[in-house]
């Protein structure tokens, strides 16, 4: 394979990308941008990657969630807090259910950019590019609006540090501390939720009383009062990637300081494009969304390249087919993992699979479907006998009406009620709590039925 240098996409077929009208201005912005500090340190992914390892393993369990696109307009410490928080409240139902650790990874500080179906959108007969996301361009529906400015990568960078400044210290500075489980309980979540929560936090709680009687106190055991608490987002703006890598000198090996892990999405996967070619060098965890369309041929070749020497917690498989379709997909591509022995960590995305549009013109997601698409993930790695590691949901803590159904029974009607998300819809906290629930059950049921097998 030909040795790696961070600009060497640059030379790969590109999608998903915009064309930048100032290469003057391009320049500057990425000059500028090389100068800043990295968002995230090497020791810090490495240490992501041994989790994540663990969680395809079935030591762990990934629990990956945040916004479908962050937003320059609704950033708000609140808005970070309260996505933060469903965060730890579904941990720690996940934690309670499948009695491993659990991984907690933001879509956060990071998920500005969005690939889109179609270059261009119509309405009432004007057409337009398509809004890629607040780092290229603009929500509003005007031509200048769209033309994609390399500028705003400056304030997403600005963005993302404030927001990583906010989540190390809510992670270390004693919001997370466990023995404030009660106090995680949201305002707005369902009354269900709330008494199956609160059921779960008092048990936690007899247990660090207990502990805490035999003299282990949040004093004297770090892992009582902080949490572990890692960002991620799809590395798709490759100007704005390259510029924050940087080489690390305590390994000589590349690092993507935008975030922890980044992904690749499931329209930019090609072999032999541009994001594959800049995600195979970098010593970050490499997420690779597997949708459908996704071959077995193709995922060997990805497997090898973005994973040449076979390390465990550097390649996760992030499968989204949509409800109904993953026992037709995911058992194949299982299948050709096991063919080249390959070392994957296995997550459900239940979102981007099952999008339509409602009757009232949203576009939104039905919790039906979502809820199904879990199911039917855990089923599959029950009958191949393979370790389902995690889950990925767009989500939010902030009470919106963006996908139906769920405790609550969000309607079509609904949706115009709180309909604020950017790009796609996303589970309100009520849902995303509801949902934890549900997984924990699962990897309950799963834990038992090994259990079981093993004792003969």
């Amino acid at each position: 394979m030909t040795e790696w240098h961070k600009s060497n996409w640059r030379n790969k077929p590109r999608v998903q990308m915009p064309d930048y009208t100032d290469a003057a201005a391009l320049a500057k912005v990425e000059s500028q941008l090389s100068q800043y500090p990295p968002l995230v340190f090497a020791g810090e992914a490495r240490r992501l990657k041994q989790q994540l390892g663990a969680a395809g393993r079935g030591e762990a369990f990934l629990l990956q969630g945040g916004d479908c696109a962050e937003s320059f307009e609704q950033f708000s410490a609140d808005a970070i807090r309260d996505t933060f928080k469903v965060m730890l409240q579904m941990a720690m139902v996940l934690t309670y259910g499948a009695k491993v650790p659990v991984v907690k990874v933001g879509r956060m500080a990071g998920q500005f950019a969005k690939p889109r179906s179609a270059p261009t959108e119509t309405v009432d007969g004007v057409e337009l590019p398509s809004y890629r996301g607040d780092i290229i361009n603009d929500l509003a529906f005007t031509p200048e609006a769209r033309i994609p400015n390399p500028e705003k990568m400056l304030q997403a960078y600005t963005q993302a540090a404030a927001t990583l400044n906010l989540l190390r210290a809510f992670s270390t500075g004693g919001f997370a501390d466990m023995s404030r489980v009660h106090a995680w309980t949201l305002g707005f979540a369902d009354e269900q939720d709330v008494q199956k929560y609160s059921e779960i936090a008092d048990r936690i709680q007899d247990s660090i009383d207990f502990m805490g009687a035999a003299g282990i106190t949040a004093d004297t055991t770090h892992e009582f009062s902080t949490v572990e608490f890692y960002t991620s987002h799809e590395g798709l703006l490759l100007e704005y990637e390259e510029a924050l890598t940087r080489l690390d000198s305590t390994s000589g090996k590349w690092l993507a300081g935008s975030g922890h892990m980044i992904w690749i999405g499931d329209r930019t996967r090609q072999p032999d494009g541009a994001h594959v070619e800049f995600c195979r060098g970098v010593q970050n965890p490499i997420g690779l969304k597997c949708g459908p369309t996704t071959t077995a041929e193709d995922l060997k070749v990805l497997m090898s390249k973005l994973n040449p020497k076979n390390e465990e917690g550097r390649l996760t498989l992030i499968a989204r087919f949509g409800a109904g379709n993953v026992g037709e997909h995911l058992p194949r591509l299982i299948k050709a993992v096991k063919e080249e022995g390959a070392k994957v960590t296995w997550v459900c995305d239940p979102m981007h699979g099952n999008t339509i549009k409602s009757a009232t013109g949203y576009k939104t997601r039905p919790f039906d479907s979502v809820l199904r698409e879990v199911r039917d993930f855990f089923g599959v790695h029950q009958s191949e006998d393979t370790i389902p590691g995690g889950v990925h949901f767009e989500m939010t803590g902030l009470d919106v009406t963006e996908c139906t159904g769920g405790v609550r029974a969000v309607t079509e009607e609904d949706l115009s009620d709180r309909y604020h998300t950017a790009c796609d819809p996303r589970l309100n906290a009520s849902q995303s709590l509801e949902l934890a629930f549900l997984v924990a059950e699962e990897l309950t049921n799963l834990r038992r039925d090994r259990s079981k097998r093993a004792t003969g």
